[in-house]
């Protein structure tokens, strides 16, 4: 599996957040915490499950069999039982994930091609909870870009559902499109 390939699929995960991120700041408090039957159950804790689901697994990578979001006291979504480090506001969230991706983009530059098929152990906080799993780096790496895809389509139809106007455009295609233009701008 090539590392340019995963890089790329973690570029577009990280534009990706950043318009929902500006999406979701448009919105009332009242908004951002309405109840849906989709998601983690609101636009606010889909974003911190979002988040959180992020930085677990970056934790796993870098080698924590056991990591869990400051604030969370039971190994599962950030806000449900709120400890010291918690994340409060939406302020919060964006700092703490400019932080996360810069994390990010420093590991993905480590990563060699050989790393991609070492196995990564990390004790499940869901699915078996409490069982220590074992999945290769590059599984891992792919599963954490599907589960933001997955987790940005219930965030955009919340945002929809609330009415929201400017609805965030989460294709790839549209980040190509977009460096393609600005290149030729350059031109």
């Amino acid at each position: 599996m090539s590392i340019r390939l995963i890089s790329r699929l973690h570029e577009h995960r990280r534009w990706v957040n950043q318009r929902l991120l500006e999406s979701v700041q448009m919105l009332s408090e009242a908004e951002r915490v309405q109840v849906f039957a989709i998601g983690q159950g609101s636009i606010w804790q889909s974003m911190l499950h979002l988040y959180a689901a992020e930085y677990v697994w970056l934790e796993a990578l870098e080698g924590d069999e056991n990591p869990l979001v400051p604030g969370d006291l039971r190994g599962e979504i950030p806000g449900n039982q709120k400890g010291a480090g918690a994340i409060q506001t939406f302020s919060e969230l964006k700092q703490k994930w400019g932080a996360l991706d810069q994390r990010w983009m420093h590991y993905l530059e480590q990563l060699t091609e050989a790393s991609l098929d070492e196995v990564i152990k990390k004790r499940s906080s869901s699915s078996g909870k409490g069982r220590v799993h074992q999945t290769k780096r590059s599984d891992v790496l792919l599963h954490v870009c599907t589960h933001a895809h997955y987790t940005t389509a219930q965030v955009v139809n919340m945002l929809r559902q609330v009415g929201a106007t400017s609805l965030p455009d989460s294709m790839l295609i549209t980040l190509a499109r977009t460096e393609m233009a600005a290149l030729a701008d350059q031109d």
